[in-house]
């Protein structure tokens, strides 16, 4: 098969030429009808309007408070990915994670979860570690080191 011999499963439609005089089928009012806002230029109304009655997402009541927008994502590591990606001695933090492509984004951060088993002596440089990795590493001879967050000074530290 070449290229020149290609074709589309589907074959194309043709396109409606409306508007181009009775004789096309699709002339005078262009399949628009008559009069009204849908027959103009650039009318219409909204995909949400209702016709003028009170549109639903008014007369849908609204509750509760949300936090989202502030929300922390981290992204999460376990000891087997510390494990099988990283050497006996070197150090895992973010630029590492990153200059061996092993991270796609960095969300807010990184967290050290205490999944699997660690048998290499590592230098963890992250945002969040558990309670259990932190023990494992810590069992294996590595350290882990918490990378401080800023964040807004208390109230009284401002006056």
């Amino acid at each position: 098969m070449k290229l020149n011999e290609l074709s589309p499963s589907v074959p194309r439609k043709e396109r409606k030429r409306v508007g181009r005089g009775n004789s096309s089928g699709w002339g005078k009012t262009a399949g628009k009808g008559s009069n009204g806002q849908n027959s103009r230029a650039g009318g219409g109304v909204k995909p949400y309007f209702e016709g003028g009655q009170m549109p639903i997402y008014r007369r849908v009541p609204k509750r509760g408070f949300s936090n989202a927008i502030f929300k922390k994502e981290y992204t999460l590591l376990s000891l087997d990915f510390l494990n099988s990606h990283f050497e006996d001695g070197e150090t895992v933090s973010i630029e590492t994670l990153c200059n061996k492509f092993l991270l796609k984004k960095c969300n807010d951060g990184i967290k050290v979860l205490g999944n699997g088993e660690l048998t290499k002596k590592l230098t963890v440089v992250a945002h969040k570690v558990s309670k259990s990795a932190k023990a494992a590493i810590e069992a294996k001879g590595g350290s882990v080191e918490i990378v401080e967050e800023k964040g807004f000074e208390r109230a009284e530290n401002n006056k």
